[in-house]
C-alpha cells in the first residue's frame, strides 16, 4: 500500500513538474507568395525545408537553454540571411539599378526597445545592425548612407561588398520585371501586380515570459527611388509586446497603411480576440480589402502560434511549447 502511494505522489510530483515548466515557442517565415508545387522542384522544396529547420534548430537551441526570444529571433534570422533561397541577404532581390538595399527590425516586446535599418548595402546579416541600432544608439530606425556609417561604429558588424548579395535566380527576376515594366509602359497599362514576395521573419517566446519579433528583407524586385517596405517599420511588418508578436510578408505599402503587426495585437490586447482570430482577420480581410496580399507569423504569451496568409503559399515553420514542431510551404499543409 505505501508503495503505491509512493508512485502515486512520485506521478503527482512528476505532473507538477511539467506544468510549471515554462513555455517556450517559435515561429519562423521565409516569405509568401506565389508558390505553387508546379514551380517548384523537387531539388528546391527539399533544400528549402532544410533552410527552414536550420532556422528552427538555430533559434530554439537558445531558448531550451534558458536564452532570451531577442537571441532567438536573431539567430534565426541570420541563418535565412545566409540563404539564398530567401529574399535577404544572399538570396535578396535587386532594386531598379541592379544591386541590393537591404531592410530589417527587431523588437523586444517586454521593453518595447527596438531597432532598424533601412537600404543598408553592405551588412551581411542586417537584423545584427537593427540589434545595435536598438542598443548603441539612441534611435529607433537608421537608413541608407547613414546607417553604413553607424555600422563604421560597430567593429562586431560583418561587412560584404554588395555583389555578394547575387544570385541568379534573383537577377533573373530582375531581368523578367523590367522586360514586363517596358511592356506594360508600351500598352499604356499599370505596372503588374508582384507575383513574388519574400522576407524572412521570427517570433520567439522565452522561459522568462518574454516575447520578441524580427523581420528582414530584400524589399520588392525592381524597386526604385529608395523605396523602403514595411519590414523595417515598427507596427507594421514587426512588432512586439508583452502579449504579442508579429512579423509580416507580402506587400509592404498595404501593411504599412494598415499598421498590420501593430493591429493584430492590438485586437488581443484590446478586443480580447484570440491570437487566431486576430490575425486572421487583419491578413485575409483587412489586407485585401485595401488592395493587397500575404502573409504573417504571430505569437502569443500562452505560445499559441498563427500563420495565416492569403497567396498560394508562405514558407513556414514552428517549434510549439509541448515541443512539436513541422515546417510547411504550400497552403494544404498544416
Amino acid at each position: 500500500m505505501r508503495r503505491i502511494a509512493f508512485i502515486l505522489l512520485m506521478l503527482a510530483a512528476m505532473t507538477a513538474n511539467a506544468a510549471d515548466k515554462p513555455k517556450t515557442a517559435l515561429v519562423i517565415h521565409g516569405g509568401a507568395g506565389v508558390i505553387e508545387r508546379s514551380h517548384l522542384s523537387a531539388e528546391d522544396e527539399k533544400a528549402i525545408r532544410a533552410d527552414l529547420n536550420r532556422a528552427l534548430d538555430a533559434g530554439n537551441a537558445i531558448l531550451a537553454k534558458g536564452g532570451a526570444a531577442l537571441d532567438a529571433v536573431q539567430a534565426a534570422i541570420e541563418v535565412m540571411e545566409d540563404s539564398p533561397r530567401f529574399n535577404a541577404g544572399k538570396g535578396a532581390v535587386f532594386n531598379a539599378r541592379g544591386g541590393h538595399e537591404l531592410d530589417a527590425a527587431i523588437m523586444e516586446g517586454n521593453t518595447r526597445r527596438a531597432g532598424a535599418v533601412a537600404g543598408v548595402t553592405t551588412v551581411r546579416h542586417p537584423i545584427e545592425l537593427a540589434r545595435a541600432v536598438m542598443e548603441h544608439s539612441p534611435h529607433v530606425m537608421l537608413a541608407g548612407a547613414g546607417a553604413e556609417a553607424f555600422a563604421d561604429t560597430r567593429p562586431e558588424i560583418e561587412r560584404v561588398p554588395n555583389s555578394w548579395f547575387d544570385t541568379e535566380h534573383r537577377r533573373k527576376q530582375l531581368e523578367q520585371a523590367q522586360a514586363d515594366e517596358k511592356k506594360q509602359a508600351a500598352l499604356g497599362l499599370p505596372p503588374k501586380k508582384g507575383t513574388y514576395f519574400g522576407t524572412v521573419g521570427a517570433v520567439a517566446l522565452d522561459a522568462h515570459g518574454h516575447i520578441a519579433a524580427a523581420t528582414s528583407t530584400g524589399g520588392m524586385t525592381n524597386k526604385k527611388w529608395g523605396r523602403v517596405g514595411d519590414s523595417p517599420i515598427i507596427g507594421a511588418g514587426t512588432w512586439a509586446d508583452a502579449n504579442c508578436g508579429v512579423s509580416g510578408t507580402g506587400w509592404g505599402e498595404f501593411y504599412i497603411r494598415n499598421a498590420v503587426a501593430h493591429d493584430i495585437c492590438a485586437r488581443v490586447a484590446y478586443r480580447g480576440d484570440s491570437l487566431a482570430v486576430a490575425a486572421e482577420e487583419v491578413v485575409d480581410k483587412i489586407v485585401p480589402a485595401a488592395g493587397g496580399d500575404g502573409g504573417a507569423i504571430a505569437l502569443d504569451k500562452d505560445g499559441n502560434i498563427a500563420t495565416p496568409f492569403n497567396t498560394s503559399g508562405m514558407y513556414r515553420g514552428w517549434v510549439k511549447p509541448d515541443g512539436t514542431r513541422g515546417v510547411a510551404i504550400f497552403r494544404d499543409e498544416k
